[in-house]
């Protein structure tokens, strides 16, 4: 059911210091900061060749990233996101093997403005999974 890792996303504390250690350090190419007001969150695309991380960082007091940083000051791995050909396909089997889908069920659109859902981390080893139509 899934396909290839789309993106592994990291919470930071300070976005431009870690899109200039991507981009300085490693010799990653970095996208401009992105606002995300509908997930609460700003975002920076570090591309690669076979996939992309995806840099967060809260956008505004309600955000679930300043939650996550709250408790990991120090940022670290967020969710990673897995493409799914057919997200509304992918969410009834997810469902009918006794998955958690987050939210109210309905896909999103995510920051790559494809269809998003996030599944529960405690049917899945304690990583928060994404899964986004391609």
């Amino acid at each position: 059911m899934i396909g290839r890792l789309n993106h592994v996303a990291i919470a930071v504390p300070d976005l431009s210091a870690a899109s200039r250690t991507y981009h300085d350090v490693l010799g990653a190419k970095v996208s401009e900061p992105i606002d995300q007001p509908a997930h609460g969150v700003t975002v920076v695309f570090v591309e690669l060749a076979n996939s992309k991380i995806e840099l967060l960082y809260p956008l505004g007091e309600n955000s679930p990233i300043k939650n996550f940083l709250d408790k990991n000051a120090a940022g670290g791995i967020h969710h990673i996101c897995y493409e799914v050909p057919d997200i509304y396909a992918a969410r009834d089997r997810l469902k009918t093997a006794g998955a958690r889908i987050l939210g109210d069920g309905e896909p999103k659109i995510g920051a790559h403005n494809k269809p998003v859902l996030f599944l529960h981390p405690k049917d899945f080893n304690g990583t928060l999974i994404e899964i986004e139509q391609v």
